[in-house]
């Protein structure tokens, strides 16, 4: 097979279809295909535009998903390496003029001509396999040296329908800080998957999704990276929001995310949750978006608190009296009793939690996320008594305390 120079590349004059399978076949049966996208459609009548292939776990075994974008909508099916090995090479040889195949030692591109000859160019590899689903990082930037579960480069669908990213996968600079706290969350989310429950269709309630950002975000890496079989509620007091999430949720095809308008301490759709999320919820409906989920046994539950007011008109301690006379300091050591209660009494329920940085405090002030997973195990007395003394010395009364019989249960 001859050979030429052209830029950083080896471009092969004329690839004979023997070996263009064994290139494709090769790439993704040898597991070292991290990602290949496909474009260029031969007939103009072709919706499909382009398609996106990447390797991921479902239940410990190897898959490509296959993800094709025909306008707003991305559709998603998961091949074994066999059956994606043949759809890939039907797409280059009959349907498309281009691919991108990238693995840990090439960039690999294919070129088909009008006559159906087909050529390839192999460049320095851009893109690395991550440790988990063998999901794509971005080449290494200048000024972006972090790994995102969304990287930059690569085009996200709903990321694209929101303003945050253009369809060649390029993040809006006014968005960025955006994108970096659906990135922050991901991760946090990413890091408790496996506490959720695997043999069975999950239910995800958000409450106060808002316009839903990190909605859209949690739906696209449990349905569409990781395959889980999800159904996600998004809930919003405010009607016209909840109309246009909806919309959006149509336009992508993601038919197992549903929005609706309600307040969170009335809520009882389901019977059953199995992750809360609450996110900016003020002042006690946090307080009571946790009892709900705790009602639930939900198996993870993640939480930024907002606006923690009802403790400060409580808090009553002569030997914090330097504290305590300050108004702002008083604010912001209310909010800190306020969360540490609410980690305490999910201690008490039989819970593990963790305070965890949302995002970076010059973004914003509200950057405390509670994480917590259902451990199963019995909870310790010590747990309770540690709270009452905690409570009793501060002369509080709290919200969530008063919302369910932790005594009970210890």
């Amino acid at each position: 097979m001859e050979q030429s120079d052209e830029g950083d590349g080896i471009m092969s004059a004329e690839t004979t279809t023997e070996e263009l399978s064994a290139l494709v076949r090769g790439a993704i049966e040898a597991g070292k295909l991290i990602q290949a996208t496909v474009s260029q459609p031969r007939s103009k009548s072709e919706e499909t535009r382009k398609i996106a292939v990447r390797p991921v776990l479902l239940k410990g075994e190897l898959r490509y998903q296959f993800e094709r974008f025909a306008g707003a909508k991305a559709l998603h099916h998961n091949m074994a390496p066999a059956d994606a090995a043949d759809e890939l090479l039907r797409l280059v040889e009959r349907d498309y003029r281009q691919a991108l195949l990238k693995t840990p030692e090439n960039d690999i591109q294919i070129l088909v001509s009008k006559k159906g000859k087909a050529a390839v160019l192999r460049g320095a590899p851009t893109a690395k396999a991550a440790a988990a689903g063998g999901a794509a990082e971005p080449a290494p930037s200048h000024n972006r040296t972090k790994s995102y579960v969304l990287p930059e480069g690569e085009p996200v669908p709903f990321l694209e329908a929101l303003g945050v990213m253009t369809s060649e996968g390029r993040v809006i600079k006014a968005k960025y800080d955006k994108y970096r706290q659906i990135n922050r969350f991901l991760e946090m989310v990413a890091d408790v998957v496996s506490h959720l429950p695997a043999d069975k269709e999950l239910t995800i309630v958000d409450f106060g999704c808002g316009k839903s950002y990190l909605t859209f975000a949690l739906y696209h890496l449990l349905a569409i990276r990781t395959g889980l079989r999800v159904r996600i509620i998004g809930l919003d007091l405010k009607a016209d929001v909840i109309a246009d999430c909806a919309k959006l949720a149509e336009r992508l095809g993601w038919d197992r995310l549903r929005f609706a308008v309600g307040d969170i301490a009335d809520y009882a759709d389901a019977d059953r949750v199995d992750m809360v999320v609450t996110l900016h919820a003020c002042d006690t409906a946090t307080d009571a978006a946790l009892l709900k989920a705790v009602g639930w046994q939900a198996s993870v539950i993640l939480s930024v608190p907002c606006c923690q007011h009802e403790l400060m008109g409580q808090i009553e301690q002569p030997l914090l009296k330097p504290l305590l006379r300050h108004g702002i300091l008083k604010e912001r050591f209310s909010a800190l009793v306020t969360d540490a209660v609410r980690a305490q009494l999910l201690e008490a329920s039989g819970y593990k939690v963790q305070m965890l940085e949302f995002i970076d405090l010059e973004h914003t002030p509200k950057n405390l996320l509670i994480r917590a997973v259902r451990t199963g195990s019995p909870v310790s007395a010590q747990t309770w008594q540690d709270y009452e003394k905690f409570r009793d010395f501060l002369s509080i009364s709290p919200y969530m305390e008063k919302g369910m019989e932790f005594k009970a249960k210890v």
